[in-house]
């Protein structure tokens, strides 16, 4: 019998959604910078247990792994299971869940007696459900009395999905993983730096029609390369998970960025436009 079609062929636009971003708050910025600087740390020190595990094999065994290596390359395929969410997850976003339903409820009892880490796909009744996301790895989670799972889970790496395994009682696929292309000549440094400028400038009206202090917006970029910058750009991009899951497939940094630039900066001429109308008419 023929599995159900799980992979849309719909392409997500490539017009940047300018009236759905959500504002960007820059104390919600810096609270987001804190966490994910404590979840960093949780992450390290468990791959350095995991690390310091696996130095304790056989010398047997030592020259077979000798040439294997932790990262995982382009053309690696894995299995990987899935959950298909309303939303976008990017490498190194924060997503927490509350896991209920009973065949998810499944699939982290597995997760959490081996690597903590499935596969977060978008998925809408328009669209269907896409064939880029992103790996998200457990970093807390509780599990309460009746079986439900609170988790706060980090985005590592992109992935394809390139078949489908099994449906039940959760969905699994083989995947390959997604990099970056070389951005060739471009300066993906400066337009870092422009993406950064134009965030500030969109935090600012923003707080003005909503009548908050316009302070400057510190250092958002928080000495991330370029490429990390670039995801952490499209994550605050909440409110328009179509645009989101178009960033994400990009397999191109300085594209990532240019395309950011234009929205943001359509956005920042909207909010402009509805700075003078307020000031023209401040009663309204």
């Amino acid at each position: 019998m023929a599995l159900p079609q799980l992979i849309s062929t719909h392409k997500p636009s490539l017009k940047p959604n300018t009236t759905a971003l959500s504002s960007l708050n820059p104390n919600n910025l810096n609270s987001l910078s804190k966490l994910s600087s404590s979840l960093d740390s949780l992450l390290h020190s468990r791959r350095q247990k995991r690390r310091a595990a696996s130095l304790k094999c056989s010398a047997s065994s030592f020259s077979e792994k000798h040439h294997n290596t932790n990262h995982p390359k382009s053309d690696d395929v894995v299995e990987l299971p899935l959950f298909p969410l309303p939303l976008v997850l990017f490498p190194g976003a924060i997503l927490p869940l509350q896991i209920f339903e009973f065949r998810y409820r499944i699939m982290m009892h597995t997760l959490l007696r081996t690597d903590l880490r499935f596969g977060v796909i978008y998925s809408d009744a328009v669209s269907g459900t896409a064939e880029v996301g992103c790996v998200g790895e457990i970093v807390k989670h509780e599990r309460l009395v009746d079986d439900r799972f609170f988790l706060i889970c980090k985005g590592q790496e992109r992935f394809r999905v390139t078949n489908i395994v099994r449906t039940k009682p959760y969905l699994v696929a083989e995947v390959t993983w997604l990099e970056d292309r070389p951005s060739g000549e471009e300066d993906v440094d400066a337009l870092a730096t422009e993406v950064e400028t134009h965030m500030k400038d969109v935090i600012r009206l923003s707080n003005r029609l909503n009548g908050k202090p316009e302070k400057e917006a510190q250092d958002l970029r928080r000495n991330l390369f370029p490429t990390p910058f670039s995801f952490f750009v499209g994550s605050t991009f909440e409110g328009a998970p179509r645009e989101q899951q178009a960033l994400l497939e990009l397999e191109d940094t300085a594209t990532r960025l240019k395309r950011e630039k234009e929205t943001l900066r359509n956005t920042l001429n909207y909010l402009s436009a509805a700075s003078a109308v307020k000031d023209a008419f401040p009663s309204s």
